[in-house]
């Protein structure tokens, strides 16, 4: 059987949508390596900036299966990986072909130069979605093609550079994201809706956002925290859409450690931070969208009496879907 070059690649795209805004400020890149005779050894995705990026996963994980070698996993930093790898493979990546959302790095910066890591294992191909345009990383498949590894560009192009929009966004110095949880009713009222895994990564998102922006009303009725306790991560800072400047500071918000905590009737500040979440309902949703970039909605799988978006008549494409626990994940933008 004959997969195709799409199959490869959509594995590669899938698992880079889960870490999705986690990569801030990196891209989100997913990598899928295979073997000569087409087998899978390795599905991998860059997890957060400063970690490995996703050619270096997918080569760990793939150097385990192939050399049944793995002292490997107990590495964690880009160059340990590196340098393992450089001095053990023993040509195991002979004939092996990778696929990569995103041209490899040719940079040295946290991470060391993917691009170079790649052109000394002896793999044979690349294929990859699109090259990357940021200069400070560019020069990834001259490098290969100077080593003799052969490029093919355009797998899946569209979905990757969907993928990438969010960071296409931070370089042009702004990425606005509104996030929201509703059941399959639409109902948005009544106490938790979200799964616990949900919630986590919610938690994770906040942990990388610059600021999160939320409705006065919401922050009066839930009496919210918005920090990212569930993962162990920093809160971030935090404007409260509001006319009136009166809240009761006892709310757990205000009392995070480390925080900025701004009261304002417009949303000019938003336009200061880099990665920003939005979260609310339907009026939040309706005075954010000039600004808003993309969408982001858990779906749950149960219903409510009453509650929802039911006054809201926009439309969305959907760029991908994911199972998130017990819930639907939707990363959206407005038609």
């Amino acid at each position: 059987m004959v997969i195709s070059h799409n199959f490869y690649m959509s594995l590669a795209l899938n698992e880079a949508w889960r870490y999705q805004i986690l990569t801030y400020p990196n891209p989100a890149v997913g990598a899928t390596l295979v073997s000569p005779c087409g087998k899978i050894l390795a599905v991998e995705a860059h997890k957060k900036a400063g970690f490995p990026h996703a050619e270096v996963e997918a080569l760990k994980q793939g150097y385990k299966v192939l050399t049944q070698d793995s002292s490997i996993d107990s590495l964690e930093s880009s160059h340990d990986i590196h340098d393992y790898l450089l001095k053990n493979h023993n040509g195991c990546f002979a004939g092996c072909e990778m696929y990569v959302t995103l041209e490899p790095c040719a940079h040295e910066g946290k991470t060391p130069s993917c691009a170079n890591l790649i052109s000394r294992l002896g793999l044979q191909k690349l294929y990859i979605g699109v090259k990357d345009d940021n200069k400070k990383a560019s020069g990834g498949i001259k490098i290969l093609q100077s080593a003799g590894v052969a490029c093919e560009v355009g797998i899946l192009q569209k979905e990757c550079e969907e993928l990438l929009k969010p960071f296409y966004r931070y370089l042009a110095g702004n990425f606005v994201f509104f996030k929201w949880a509703s059941r399959l009713d639409g109902s948005v009222e009544g106490g938790v809706i979200s799964s616990l895994d949900s919630r986590k990564f919610v938690h994770k998102l906040r942990d990388v956002c610059d600021l999160l922006v939320i409705g006065g009303n919401t922050v009066r009725v839930d009496r919210p925290t918005l920090d990212a306790r569930l993962v162990g991560g920093k809160a971030p800072d935090v404007l409260i859409l509001s006319n009136q400047k009166e809240f009761d500071r006892t709310i757990p918000l205000f009392g995070v450690e480390g925080r900025e905590v701004f009261i304002e009737p417009s949303l000019e500040r938003v336009r200061e931070y880099g990665c920003v979440m939005v979260e609310g309902g339907e009026s939040m949703l309706e005075v954010t969208k000039e600004l808003t970039h993309l969408y982001l909605a858990f779906i749950a799988p149960k219903f409510a009496p009453e509650g929802g978006f039911g006054n809201i008549k926009e439309e969305f494409f959907i760029l991908h879907t994911q199972k998130s626990g017990e819930d639907i994940l939707l990363w959206m933008e407005r038609k």
